[in-house]
């Protein structure tokens, strides 16, 4: 049990660590994808033993290994393997579970990861972090199930519409903000639409600043023909110029 109280006191660095790659890796050569799984495994060598608060609640406290298959995605299929600590107040049936699972999948090295969940009334619903199967890839994923420290896990999912939510792997990728030459866009022909809000020219719409709205629309209809420069700003393409298709009145 030395190994498996030394993931636990590790679980919350893994679920950093794995947050930070998520929240960061975009621009460091990362990318997400969605997995799923499920799983049950049946205890074995399950020891057990049971307290009494002061405040008069009984606390079972059960350590032990289960065993069984999960299937999914290929880094989520194949034997599983869990080993477990469960704290649970069966006065209130509330608790926690903690443990390390491992996947023997056809890939290199098998998906092994740590997990921390709350127990409530049989089921479970948690974090698991690790590693995925898959060379270099990271796995971060919700985790529920229906739990009984003598029988085990079934039910379960990793990801794929768990109690907590998805699952997803990062992996090694390249990928680059939009660069300066990007950020705007130009457009000559004539107006195809012209709103208080938005104006189209040759297929090209933007957004028109509240502020430029009323000029605008006094000396452009629909029809004319004009020449519009558009950057893109707070996530759509937004009017800072417009003129005649010789860019005579600009503004």
């Amino acid at each position: 049990m030395r190994k498996l109280i030394l993931a636990i006191v590790g679980v919350a660095a893994l679920v950093a660590a794995s947050i930070a790659v998520a929240d960061g890796g975009f621009g460091g050569g990362q990318t997400a994808s969605a997995v799923a799984g499920t799983f049950s495994a049946t205890g074995s060598n399950v020891s057990t033993r049971t307290c009494t608060t002061s405040d008069n609640k009984t606390i079972v406290v059960s350590s032990g290994k289960y065993t069984g298959t999960a299937s999914g995605d290929p880094d989520l299929t194949g034997p599983i393997t869990i080993e477990a600590r469960s704290v649970v107040n069966t006065t209130d049936n509330v608790g926690t579970v903690d443990g390390v699972l491992r996947i023997d999948t056809s890939g290199n090295g098998g998906t092994m990861a740590a997990f921390s969940a709350v127990y409530s009334g049989g089921s479970i619903a948690g974090l698991a972090a690790g590693r995925a199967s898959s060379s270099h890839n990271r796995l971060l994923g919700n985790v529920s199930a229906t739990f009984a420290p003598s029988s085990g896990f079934t039910g379960g999912k990793i990801g794929g519409g768990t109690a907590g939510g998805a699952a997803v792997e990062l992996s090694r990728a390249s990928c680059q903000g939009s660069s300066k030459s990007n950020e705007h866009a130009n457009a000559r022909g004539t107006i195809s639409a012209l709103s208080p809000t938005s104006i189209t020219v040759a297929g090209l719409t933007c957004a028109i600043p509240s502020d430029q709205s009323s000029d605008v629309n006094s000396k452009y209809k629909q029809g004319d023909t004009v020449a519009i420069s558009c950057s893109y700003e707070n996530g759509q393409n937004t009017l800072s110029r417009i003129g005649g298709e010789h860019g005579h009145g600009g503004h």
